[in-house]
């Protein structure tokens, strides 16, 4: 494909996703099929400018002076991939492929953009009106900061699975694709973003990866995982273990020993577990799925720890999902806040006097971290908050809890916290 054509297909796409609210995976996923013609460079042109567009949605349009789909990917490409005016207004005005000529806003908003400065803190950092209040109780005036963190791209973390190999011989294995220690855990290795139009590196096509020596896993994750600490011989529940990421995690640190037991209310997302942990050498898995009758029943008062990572506005990743942020709705939140007083309510039926439930999310929002600790404890006087005990040089916030930020840790948004049941 000739540049005009990416760059029509990518205003299409673009003004697909943020017209309707289609998820972006859907909206790039159909065009692919209707471009049998676009071969891959031609989709990573495609989806990178999209998402990047998509990132910066709001800053865009304030510096080019109109909020449209055009505007906004003509802005991604000027402003973030540094094409400069001429090649960009070259590119549209392309016959017979090119979007079409530049407007004067445009050629205004390419050439003299409009100054950030002063602008609101939504629009510098890249979200709604409505979460600005919500993100102002967190980060106070350090908010547009913390969000502009989360419209860059996001690295590839990977986590070396102890149970099949170790670091040293991980790194050298995937040297090809320029790994680095990601720091904070060992076992946390990382690729770096890729540049603008290129695809990110294929880390899934090494055969180490089928070998079962690492899993994909944001660093954020691994530290929340890894915030269970020792927990060998245990008994470990994962009430919320979705695809399984921080089941093998968890699994790995407990090296095959005690017993973990993988539960999710939706069955479907449990499907790749048992495919997953075979890969990943874990022999110590029960997979309980909800369609069982009484799942869970015998587990009552008996784990060690309940790892509970509930579903969320997944406000912490909009690295890698930026059309979510534009998607989420106060009510959307409301309904995930209640979904999280069930989780909580849920997993402390199943830990032991002296056991831990440990609380997780990926959203940044006080009301689906704080308040629902704050809501449970109130009603549960056998839960006490303890402070997290995190791998790395992380601060706590003052109730003990742990946020991680791309800002503060270089990770996805993640909270923890823990409760200890007494008596």
């Amino acid at each position: 494909m000739r540049e005009g054509g990416r760059l029509a297909a990518a205003i299409e796409v673009f003004g697909e996703v943020a017209g309707g609210g289609r998820p972006v995976r859907l909206a790039l996923k159909a065009w692919g099929e209707r471009s049998r013609f676009a071969g891959a460079a031609d989709r990573a042109f495609v989806s990178g400018l999209v998402l990047d567009a998509l990132r910066r949605r709001r800053s865009l349009a304030w510096m080019m002076g109109e909020d449209t789909p055009r505007a906004v990917v003509l802005g991604a490409l000027a402003h973030l991939w540094g094409w400069n005016p001429e090649r960009v207004a070259e590119s549209a005005g392309e016959e017979p492929y090119g979007p079409g000529a530049l407007s004067e806003t445009e050629a205004a908003g390419l050439a003299s953009p409009r100054s950030l400065d002063g602008a609101p803190a939504p629009v510098r950092g890249d979200y709604a009106d409505w979460m600005d209040g919500p993100l102002a109780r967190v980060f106070g005036e350090g908010r547009a900061a913390e969000a502009q963190a989360l419209s860059h791209r996001a690295p590839i973390d990977l986590r070396v699975n102890t149970l099949k190999s170790d670091p040293a011989r991980a790194l050298k294995a995937l040297s090809h694709f320029y790994v680095e220690p990601a720091g904070a855990i060992e076992t946390a290795l990382r690729v770096a973003p890729p540049a603008a139009s290129s695809r990110a590196a294929p880390v899934e096509t090494a055969p180490e990866f089928e070998k079962g020596w690492f899993e994909i896993q944001d660093l954020g994750s691994q530290i929340a995982a890894a915030c269970a600490g020792d927990i060998a011989h245990k008994q470990v529940l994962d009430f919320c273990a979705g695809g399984g990421g921080k089941t093998l995690a968890l699994a790995a640190a407990m090296a095959n020993t005690g017993q973990i037991f993988a539960y999710d209310s939706d069955a479907r997302r449990l499907t790749d577990t048992v495919r997953r942990s075979r890969r990943a050498g874990v022999r110590n898995l029960q997979v309980r799925s909800p369609l069982a009758p009484g799942a869970l029943s015998g587990l009552e008062g008996r784990m060690d720890l309940v790892f509970a990572d509930a579903p969320c506005t997944g406000s912490g990743t909009w690295r890698r999902h930026p059309d979510a942020k534009w998607r989420l709705t106060e009510a959307q939140m409301a309904r995930r806040m209640a979904e999280q007083d069930e989780v909580l309510k849920g997993g402390a039926e199943y830990v032991r006097p002296g056991g831990r439930l440990i609380y997780v999310t990926c959203s940044l929002f006080a009301e689906e971290n704080e308040d629902r600790i704050a809501a449970f404890v109130a009603e549960h006087a056998d839960f006490a908050v303890e402070p997290v005990v995190a791998p790395g040089d992380f601060p706590l916030t003052p109730e003990g809890f742990l946020r991680l930020t791309p800002l503060s840790a270089g990770t996805d948004g993640f909270f923890v916290a823990t409760l200890r049941r007494v008596g």
